[in-house]
């Protein structure tokens, strides 16, 4: 009475664990469907057969035959046949839920449970044969989800021999073959399924970890460029509005120069927003070097612009355009100087930037600060990338040198990271 309670436990069980599966496989397909219909992405974590061990247990009722073959009483020693059943089972329950996992089923623990199995179907094999030799096709089965790589088909072929050659032995050549080609389609095909499986999962968390990098780059491309363009244009407009404020008691056609100059730096710091907003924005030496003369005089400093060479490419001199932002931005905004010269001088092949002013030195600090977060630090990167160079430093007659050297071509990388502005200091 003991035995058939125990047969039908493990039959509910296996029942209960078929009904878990295809309920896994109904929900996934319902939103396949739904997802279909709605053209969107399929809203499930896991395509392909459910994660888990439970999609393997229905497999076990292959080993129905011995275990009836027990109740039936037709095996000799049935105590020594019930243990290696339920031994069998439970390393089978063991590899298979462990199987799912790349760490567990690496693991050394999960190889010694496999290994330990091959040696219990042997055995049980040899000294019960007939459907006790139906154990090979379930170790091959734990065998192809366990292992994975080249060694896999090695494996599956010597497992798929050793059990037709225990196979004849014990019963003779004529199932032989049928119980080595089980053996062998059973570690193949659930290796193969599987495997297509974890790849389809991974493929699918490797897509949703690029659209979120994606959305980040994007992210910091908008902030950059904001950034970078706000404190620009907000340092001139300061600058200008105090110009303008200290002409207005003397000079009222000086300061209402100065007004209409913030007026339009306001309107050209809109249509960049824009542009930033967009993605279309690129820099442009001769505008940038423009807007520097403005910056400087309005700050009372002198400007000094020297260009001399061959004509840059439009990458190269959108680069060196954000050079001289940020640079004459940080001299505005924290150098005390009275000068700054802007010098761009371009070979066949190497374009050069520098931008030096006269000042007491606080733009030195400020750089350094910057190097290590913020605008300069931005726009060495990009300029490593396309191939060239940035340094920042004090200079030897007092101040502080920014130079910027870039290829005449950069690489086609720069096109990207040229419309991408850096960030402000």
């Amino acid at each position: 009475m003991s035995w058939w309670t125990e047969t039908r436990r493990r039959i509910q069980a296996l029942r209960e664990a078929r009904a878990r599966w295809q309920a896994d496989m109904e929900r996934f397909r319902t939103a396949q469907k739904a997802a279909r219909k709605n053209g969107d992405a399929p809203a499930v974590d896991h395509p392909g057969p459910p994660p888990t061990g439970f999609a393997l247990l229905p497999w076990l009722l292959m080993g129905m035959g011995s275990f009836s073959n027990l109740l039936q009483g037709k095996t000799p020693n049935p105590w020594i046949g019930a243990l290696g059943l339920l031994a069998f089972n439970s390393l089978y329950v063991y590899v298979t839920f462990r199987s799912f996992e790349r760490e567990k089923r690496e693991a050394v623990s999960t190889r010694v449970a496999l290994l330990l199995m091959g040696l219990l179907t042997t055995g049980l094999a040899i000294g019960y044969g007939g459907n006790w030799l139906m154990f090979f096709p379930l170790l091959g089965l734990a065998t192809g989800a366990t292992l994975r790589g080249p060694w896999l088909g090695r494996t599956g072929v010597l497992l798929s021999m050793y059990a037709a050659a225990v196979s004849g032995v014990r019963d003779g050549w004529g199932d032989a073959t049928n119980i080595g080609y089980a053996t062998f389609l059973s570690s193949m095909v659930t290796a193969a399924i599987l495997g297509l499986s974890e790849a389809v999962r991974e493929l699918r968390a490797a897509r949703e970890e690029l659209a979120r990098r994606a959305v980040e780059k994007e992210r910091l491309r908008f902030s950059r460029d904001l950034h970078d363009l706000l404190g620009h244009t907000l340092s001139v407009i300061v600058v200008k509005s105090e110009a303008a404020r200290r002409l207005a008691p003397r000079d009222m056609d000086a300061a209402l120069t100065q007004i209409g100059d913030i007026e339009s730096v306001g309107r050209q710091a809109l249509t960049e927003i824009r542009e930033a907003v967009t993605g279309y924005r690129e820099g442009s030496l001769a505008t940038e070097l423009t807007r520097a003369r403005s910056a400087l005089s309005a700050a009372s400093l002198e400007p000094v612009v020297r260009q001399s060479g061959t004509p840059l490419a439009p990458q190269t001199a959108a680069l060196l355009g954000w050079v001289v932002r940020e640079a004459v931005t940080n001299v505005v905004r924290h150098s005390d100087a009275t000068r700054c010269e802007i010098t761009v001088h371009s070979t066949a092949d190497r374009a050069r930037l520098t931008v030096t002013d006269n000042g007491t030195g606080k733009a030195v600090t400020h750089a350094r600060e910057g190097i290590g977060g913020t605008g300069l630090k931005g726009l060495t990167e990009r300029l490593a990338a396309a191939g060239g160079s940035l340094t920042a430093g004090p200079s030897p007659r007092g101040g502080f040198t920014v130079t910027a050297e870039l290829p005449v071509e950069p690489a086609e990388l720069t096109a990207v990271g040229a419309a991408t502005a850096p960030r402000a200091s």
